[in-house]
């Protein structure tokens, strides 16, 4: 059985699926820190929001009743909040994921139809091919 595991994990599909999970999740944490760090201040800037995570809107106060400065805050006091402003970040960190899985699939795609579209070069004539050809050439004459 063990054997059996070995030769499974070490298929060329399992392994590359593998790579392809780690640096997902690598390529996942880059795409959060541009949404966060890059994109969404200054849109929250133009939408006159310092802080675009922080949009939250209280459904329940908490065991201290608010008005709570931050998502943080809130949780802390124990209210109950619809957190829209990380929802906004997380779909916008989708569609640029996405966007990027498209691009990759789109390159992969043009390679591939410029392998198929190469022409392959012409496959040698076989000798017994030849030989009858020089044949059918000395019957002619």
């Amino acid at each position: 059985m063990l054997k059996e595991f070995k030769e499974f994990a070490m298929r060329g599909n399992v392994v590359d699926m593998a790579v392809g999970i780690i640096i997902g999740a690598a390529f996942g944490k880059i795409v959060e820190s541009l949404v966060k760090d890059v994109i969404m201040p200054p849109i929250g800037l133009v939408l006159g929001k310092v802080d675009f995570s922080n949009l939250f809107m209280v459904m329940r106060d908490g065991a201290t009743p608010g008005p709570y400065l931050s998502v943080d805050a809130a949780q802390k006091a124990g209210a109950v909040t619809f957190n829209y402003g990380m929802f906004i970040n997380t779909c916008i960190s989708f569609i640029i994921v996405a966007f990027a899985v498209f691009l990759l699939i789109r390159a992969i795609n043009r390679m591939k139809r410029k392998e198929e579209a190469a022409p392959a070069a012409p496959a040698a004539t076989p000798e017994d091919v030849l030989l009858l050809r020089e044949i059918r050439d000395a019957l002619k004459k």
